[in-house]
């Protein structure tokens, strides 16, 4: 499944050249992060094998340094993921307090009964992560560059359809709730907010 080969696209490349400038001569390394994540949307959400050689070669890095950044950020996925979204479900306490088995049994049996497996259909693959910073907001998931919170199995099936009909839901709360503020509204100063 991996490709036999990898190479920026002349905008891309464009684009990389002007993050590896940004660095002092000896510190062009520091640009990895930003190429490897510019390696993954070109490749379809994940990272092939041939596109981290391809990021070290152009920095002048040792193929398993880069290897080495690639697997410990979880934003980098190593294997191919679903065309239409890759779910990442957080499961810490807050989102397991609050419902995240339920949604997990969604992705069981919506894409696969097991994380990190693709959907019969290529469109969805999902896995469990930790936390992903929404905690009053739980349970919620991540879904490419957008989290999607408040979430019960059904607004979450709802979420999904969303991505097959190309009409995705809004992100954020998927409750009466303005960001993180507690349902039902604010509930101190209330004398101090103007309508």
């Amino acid at each position: 499944m991996q490709p036999k080969e990898f190479a920026f696209t002349p905008a891309n490349l464009a684009w990389a050249k002007q993050q590896i400038a940004k660095y002092p001569p000896g510190r062009q390394a520091s640009a990895v992060i930003p190429l490897l994540w510019r390696a993954q949307e070109q490749s379809g959400g994940w990272l092939p094998q041939k596109a981290i050689e391809h990021v070290g070669d152009m920095l002048g890095m040792a193929k398993i340094r880069v290897l080495e950044i690639a697997t410990f950020y979880t934003m980098f996925m190593l294997q191919p993921v679903g065309r239409k979204a890759h779910i990442q479900l957080c499961g810490t306490t807050p989102c397991m307090l609050r419902g995240e088995e339920e949604l997990k049994e969604v992705c069981r049996r919506r894409i696969h009964p097991e994380q990190f497996h693709v959907s019969a259909e290529g469109d969805f693959s999902w896995e469990e992560v930790e936390c992903l910073g929404a905690c009053v907001n739980a349970p919620m998931v991540l879904i490419w560059d957008d989290t999607y919170e408040d979430l019960t199995a059904e607004t979450f099936e709802k979420v999904l359809d969303g991505f097959i009909t190309g009409t995705p839901v809004k992100p954020g709360p998927q409750i009466d709730r303005q960001t993180s503020a507690p349902i039902g509204g604010p509930t101190t100063l209330k004398s101090m907010i103007k309508a």
